[in-house]
């Protein structure tokens, strides 16, 4: 994407840039670069520099750390017009976690010390973005509360209704993650979501045939993402 009246018009509608006047977005636009990553590609490894932050233009991408055992944790997984690393890029320490490639990826990259200038001649776009990164800190807030009070059907049962709303699909998804990077993005493993994955089935709630997930009851899977008894 090299045209900049095009990346302008397009930024205007992605979460951290929306809401700007367009003589902004085409300042944006002039430092900005397109990277492209074949899926698995790592784009950033934890600790290393943040020399920038992304937008997601096409494509997904995977935030994780990986403990000391080799466990994978994945953070968070940002879809097209979505933003990550603008924090570790602005404050100009490094990168807290790594990032990679879901599938083929396009990406348009802001590095760090030209976006600062712009900020500072432009203090509007500044608090644009605080508060984009208010609403994110909320979602970490409520990440933090999944996986420290919900158990993992709880977890599952609202990671497949957040999809059906994703996806506009009331009665019938299909997994937009690998059985592994699922369990991951749960903070659990393949085993223990395969039991979680059992027990919705036994109990008549989803049916499973490979990615397809058939909600058979909507009302008992959003009384299990709530933590509430379910009644057969």
């Amino acid at each position: 994407m090299t045209d900049v009246s095009e990346l302008s018009k397009w930024l205007q509608s992605t979460q951290l840039f929306r809401g700007l006047a367009l003589s902004q977005l085409l300042l944006i636009s002039q430092i900005a670069q397109s990277k492209q990553f074949p899926k698995g590609e790592l784009i950033f490894r934890q600790d290393s520099e943040a020399t920038g932050f992304f937008v997601v233009k096409t494509g997904r991408v995977k935030i994780f750390k990986v403990s000391v055992h080799g466990k994978e944790q994945i953070l968070h997984i940002f879809g097209a017009k979505e933003h990550f690393a603008e924090v570790p890029a602005l404050d100009g320490k490094h990168f807290p976690a790594s990032a990679a490639a879901l599938e083929p990826t396009e990406l348009v990259f802001f590095p760090r010390q030209a976006f600062l200038n712009l900020l500072y001649q432009q203090p509007d776009i500044a608090i644009n973005m605080l508060i984009t990164l208010s609403a994110r800190l909320r979602h970490l807030n409520n990440l933090i509360e999944e996986l420290s009070f919900k158990d993992v059907p709880q977890r599952l049962a609202t990671y497949l209704l957040q999809l059906s709303e994703r996806t506009n699909s009331k009665n019938n998804v299909e997994l937009d993650l690998s059985k592994s990077q699922l369990a991951a993005a749960l903070g659990t493993i393949p085993a223990t979501l395969s039991r979680a994955f059992y027990r919705l089935s036994s109990d008549g709630i989803v049916a499973v045939n490979g990615t397809q997930v058939q909600l058979l009851d909507r009302d008992r899977l959003q009384n299990l993402s709530l933590g509430l008894k379910l009644i057969s």
